[in-house]
């Protein structure tokens, strides 16, 4: 009864979402934070003062929402925790945003080069559609985020893994190999997902300049506003660049199922197409409200982007003084391990002190712990479990 597509499929496995007990809950690089006050307030007003509009089909092109994401993104240079901030409250709401000098980007962010969906995921799903092709092979790293892989079967896109180097790093010489060997795309997370670590700028400028100039060249910024470096400025000089983003990590928003892309308007213009193949009505009109008021709110989630990695660099302190190996990070999580402990024997442990943290069984990686930074009596809470272990 089933098409033969279906045997091929390898689903996603999510962090766990237990239903048993109430535990701190540190496994799906959630951020610890709730939204701006001012999303509940716009979300609350947007339901109360157009009740109907809820029985209505929403924008189909998000249109306001894309501007609201630009104008975020011109004020802030696309990483949070770096910009600047000036008056509003303590918690940053109302704050003046503006970059800080390494961020800037040398030109305007129009509306035309967003496109926006239900969560980076949704958009993936159409960039995997989109621009890659079953004839030839898309190359990315061995580990980085497992929904790749995932697409690639749904789509029946061959993949070109290439293992990470000896210091957890992308082997972007043989990833340049491999994907002008075959005229491939390539796709990586960056900063990287779930080693934390991220290309600088320039080192992503070197590889798209020697990567296959027809094919187009992905970068997902999940992590990055938790201090990567974004690649927009590099929108200016190439063409076949695609930047992937969301709201779930930096703008609090997991719930809210919103993510964009950026891109020049052509290759835009081809992911809006597919969205109109699939769904017309991508968004629906409460998360769209959402997504306006948070970029408007800048400021409070600089500050969240700010204090998330002040927490996640005094933990990595804590654990590397406790004898655990730690790569640095510039995301909301860090990836850890300790000699002569298993690595899903310290998963266990610690679930039972009632804290989730994420344990992968990949070969590779699995003696890592993989742990989201949460608030600072949460990641206090982990220290005395982690302490004892």
């Amino acid at each position: 009864m089933l098409s033969s597509r279906m045997s091929k499929l390898h689903p996603y496995v999510p962090g766990e979402q237990p239903k048993d007990r109430i535990y701190i809950k540190l496994n799906a690089n959630e951020n610890p934070y709730p939204p701006s006050p001012k999303v509940i307030k716009a979300v609350r007003s947007a339901a109360k003062k157009n009740p109907e509009k809820l029985g209505l089909y929403p924008d189909p092109d998000s249109n306001e929402l894309k501007e609201a994401i630009a104008d975020m993104l011109n004020k802030s240079g696309g990483v949070l925790c770096r910009a600047n901030l000036e008056k509003g409250k303590k918690n940053g709401s109302g704050a003046i945003v503006t970059p800080s000098e390494f961020d800037k980007i040398p030109f305007v962010v129009t509306p035309d080069m967003i496109y926006a969906g239900n969560g980076s995921d949704e958009v993936l799903s159409f960039v995997f559609y989109a621009f890659f092709d079953s004839d030839r092979k898309l190359v990315l790293p061995e580990h980085t985020y497992s929904f790749y892989p995932v697409y690639g079967g749904f789509y029946n896109i061959p993949l070109e893994k290439v293992p990470l180097k000896s210091d957890w790093t992308l082997d972007t010489a043989k990833m340049l190999e491999l994907a002008n060997k075959e005229n491939s795309s390539i796709i990586f997370a960056n900063p990287n997902a779930p080693t934390s670590i991220g290309l600088s700028r320039d080192e992503v400028r070197e590889m798209i300049k020697a990567a296959p100039k027809d094919r187009v060249f992905v970068v997902d910024e999940a992590y990055v506003d938790f201090g990567g470096e974004s690649c927009i400025p590099l929108l200016a000089e190439f063409q076949n660049l695609v930047i992937v983003r969301t709201t779930s990590k930096s703008l609090c928003g997991a719930g809210q199922r919103l993510g964009y892309l950026v891109a020049n308007k052509e290759l835009v213009d081809a992911v809006t197409t597919v969205k109109n193949s699939l769904n017309h009505f991508p968004i629906d009109f409460l998360a769209q409200q959402a997504g306006i008021a948070a970029c408007r709110d800048a400021g409070y989630y600089v500050r969240a982007a700010q204090s998330v990695a002040f927490e996640r660099d005094e933990f990595i302190d804590f654990l590397r003084e406790k004898g655990w190996s730690v790569l640095d990070s510039q995301t909301n999580f860090v990836f850890c391990k300790k000699q002569g402990v298993n690595g899903d024997e310290a998963y266990r442990k610690i679930k039972e002190e009632g804290i989730l943290v994420r344990h992968f069984a990949t070969k590779g990686i699995e003696e890592y712990l993989r742990i989201t930074v949460g608030t600072h009596e949460q990641m206090l809470a982990l220290r005395e479990v982690m302490d004892e272990m």
